[in-house]
């Protein structure tokens, strides 16, 4: 296909050229009727390219095919059978594949590591999980995805399962072994599914990590507002082969995504796919090498350890890693990542990608410059010399591997359903949980519905709180109590 080709864009062009009225949503009309503060604000081109799909992009019946042709491109692009758009972000795509494998009851089998996304899927769904255990690093506290054997494990326990979903990479950038994982799946004729929402990049470079599609994946999710130059709320997903029929995945993407897509969002995916295609393998070669600088000047920083392959890939580990995510450990200055965090927001306006009880992380992106990073490098030299004062003295009680892994006692479906009330943390051990409680980043639920609580966990959570980490799906978010099933419900 004609890969400099920009539907969306071009449509979009071609309406402001026409000079059309619309007498249709959205109601500002191109911003006329939008409160000139906000114009000042967001800009016009925002709003005058704020159009209707069809009957505005499209005619009424899209029989131009625009949002058909820049998805095909975009499968062209990638080596995929079938692309789908959504505006819905991966939180939409994931479920859809999700529902494409699985309905109520039936089981399907997912990594523990998994976003909360995918426990949202498995309440909307009612699918049984099969919880395949990560690769936990118990020096370092941190999980790495599922290994080939584990889902072998898995399937010959539960032959049933219709098949697999695998977060990777991780948002720590650990990757699986996905090329063993689609094997052990395709010798059972079962799909697997990979949530790749940090890996809309991969395709475009040789020296990242490999790409679920090359990897033999069935479907792959990907956010592209994550690593690439899409707008928040941007994803795509993939699909190739016969054991997931494109109609059913398109059918269930419809149940649930909006019927008012943003053109916005489509017309960014459209030109991030064409950029990536002219221009990606040289964009991303210079992020990589603009990377590697930066992991060897931030390892000259005294108490700062800068992971990297030696770290968390090899074997019980992950299989690989995407560079582009620089990991600093900061536990030898007695600091937790969230205090870092706020500190550098405050003090240097640096935002970080994510920020647990002993790391920080930034990403890189083909975006990054000797600017951006000739910020980021001033400010972690300046975090280092003022760790001292950033101590608290209230260390996060990380359970074991074991502590954390808590029993699946109800489904999630009815756990978050049924009957429930509200009862001090103390109180809620061994009791079962009706909602999810997610450290957010990364976003990985602590405990979800239908698991049944223990003190390990619990203790993780409140004094996580206590040092700075934010729960926010969690009806009390500071965890003095938890949102438990009723014992009589």
């Amino acid at each position: 296909m004609d890969q400099s080709k920009t539907p969306v864009l071009d449509a979009l062009a071609a309406y402001h050229a026409d000079g059309q009225t619309p007498f249709t949503p959205p109601g500002h009309k191109q911003g006329r009727g939008a409160d000139p503060r906000v114009r000042a604000v967001l800009g016009d081109a925002v709003f005058t390219s704020d159009v209707l799909a069809t009957a505005g992009l499209d005619d009424r019946t899209s029989s131009q095919g625009i949002v058909e042709e820049a998805q095909a491109l975009m499968a062209d692009a990638v080596g995929a059978d079938h692309a789908f758009f959504s505006t819905c972000g991966s939180s939409l795509s994931v479920k859809s594949a999700m529902l494409s494998v699985a309905g109520p009851h039936e089981k399907l089998l997912i990594g523990r590591d998994a976003h909360k996304s995918v426990v949202s899927g498995l309440i909307l769904s009612g699918i049984r999980p099969v919880w395949v255990d990560p690769q936990w690093d118990v020096e370092r506290h941190l999980a790495h995805p599922p290994s080939a054997e584990a889902f072998e494990a898995a399937f010959a326990r539960h032959p049933d399962a219709r098949g697999a979903l695998v977060t990777t990479p991780t948002p720590y950038g650990t990757c699986s072994d996905l090329a063993a994982i689609a094997e052990v799946c395709h010798r059972r004729g079962k799909p697997l599914i990979v949530d790749e929402a940090w890996g809309a990049h991969l395709p475009f470079h040789p020296d990242l990590p490999t790409w679920a599609m090359d990897a033999g994946a069935d479907i792959c999710v990907t956010s592209v507002h994550k690593m690439g130059s899409g707008l928040e709320q941007s994803s795509v997903f993939h699909l190739q082969g016969d054991l997931v029929r494109p109609e059913v995945l398109k059918s269930r993407e419809d149940l649930l995504g909006t019927t008012s897509p943003s053109v916005l969002v489509y017309a960014a995916l459209d030109g991030w796919r064409r950029q990536m295609v002219e221009e990606g393998k040289t964009l991303y070669g210079d992020a990589l090498a603009l990377s590697a600088e930066v992991r060897e000047r931030l390892s000259r920083i005294d108490g700062m350890r800068v992971h990297g392959r030696d770290d968390f890939c090899g074997p019980g580990r992950a299989a690989d890693m995407d560079h582009l995510q620089i990991v600093l450990d900061i536990s030898a200055w007695d600091v937790t990542g969230y205090r870092a965090a706020d500190w550098l927001r405050r003090h240097h306006r640096v935002n970080l990608h994510l920020a647990d009880h002993r790391r920080i992380s930034v990403q890189l992106t083909h975006a990054d410059d000797a600017e951006t990073v000739g910020i980021l490098l001033t400010a972690l030299t300046d975090l280092a010399a003022h760790a001292p004062g950033l101590r608290t003295g209230q260390p996060v009680r990380v359970p074991s591997p074991a502590g954390l892994r808590l029993e699946q006692a109800a489904l999630p479906r009815d756990a978050f359903f049924e009957p429930t009330e509200q009862v001090p943390w103390e109180r809620a051990r061994g009791r079962i949980a009706a909602e999810m409680l997610t450290p957010y980043p990364p976003g990985i639920p602590a405990a979800l519905p239908g698991e049944r609580l223990d003190g390990a966990v619990l203790h993780y959570l409140r004094s996580g709180v206590e040092a700075g980490m934010v729960v926010p799906d969690a009806a009390d978010t500071q965890v003095t109590s938890v949102r438990v099933l009723r014992e009589d419900g």
